[in-house]
């Protein structure tokens, strides 16, 4: 079986594949302290009852990649590892000024996005994560490049810091956009208002990428990330909610170098 593994600035994501198929998944605190034995000492237990032959990892927090890779060595040597970094086969040309800055998971993110909604046209993958990210993959299946955002909870914990009077509340629906008190009115604010960020966004990006590529067909909208649920049902662009994409290609690419 794969264990595949996606470290995230917030939380990692963990997921054990058996050929195409997610067996079993789990989603745990990052905490760039832990130490290798550390790690090992959490996973080991998630991934007791299964026969793990293969490995596959991103990481966006360096000092956890620096102890991944000191865990495999000690505790994985003798099973084959993928870990996404420059020299690695991904498949995913990087249009992009400087292609050293995309994160691994944007890459991976674009991989399985095209691989599972590209036959039709252009994608954007928006990843609701610490910060909110929009990438644009092309009907070939390469990373043009996109959009970055603070993260809904980055923006509520601000708010919440900087105005005496407001106070983190709980990220829901409110039963209305006109909030009749300060919790609807901060739950208004923050759900409704990042689902205006992201589908003006989609909306520009969509303009773009039909002069880019005309007659391409219909651009296919997928959201991921931790708190991808909150505007599902709320934007007005997402098409896809696919919780799993990271996941999905982190396994397409340990396939490309297995």
């Amino acid at each position: 079986m794969l264990l595949t593994i996606d470290v995230g600035n917030t939380n990692t994501v963990l997921g054990v594949f058996e050929g195409a198929a997610l067996i079993k998944s789990w989603r745990v605190k990052t905490d760039p302290r832990d130490t290798a034995d550390e790690l090992w000492v959490r996973y080991s237990a998630l991934i007791a009852n299964f026969e793990v032959d293969a490995l596959a990892i991103c990481s966006t927090v360096p000092s956890t990649l620096r102890e991944l890779r000191t865990m495999v060595g000690e505790y994985f040597a003798n099973v084959p590892s993928t870990i996404i970094e420059p020299g690695v086969k991904t498949g995913v040309p990087l249009l992009v000024d400087n292609p050293k800055e995309i994160g691994a998971d944007r890459i991976v993110n674009t991989l399985a996005a095209h691989a599972l909604y590209g036959e039709n046209g252009p994608c954007i993958v928006v990843d609701f994560g610490t910060s909110t990210n929009l990438d644009v993959v092309s009907p070939k299946g390469e990373f043009l490049g996109g959009a970055l955002a603070a993260g809904i909870e980055i923006s509520v914990d601000a708010l919440a810091q900087r105005a005496a009077q407001l106070r983190r509340v709980e990220l829901v629906k409110p039963k209305n956009v006109i909030g009749k008190n300060t919790v609807e009115a901060l739950q208004s604010g923050t759900i409704y208002g990042f689902a205006g960020q992201v589908d003006g966004l989609v909306t520009r990006i969509t303009e773009e990428l039909d002069l880019l590529y005309p007659g391409s067909g219909a651009v296919s909208v997928i959201a991921t990330g931790g708190l991808a649920p909150l505007l599902i049902g709320v934007s007005e662009t997402i098409d896809f909610h696919e919780p799993d994409l990271t996941l999905i290609g982190l396994r397409l690419v340990h396939e490309r170098n297995s």
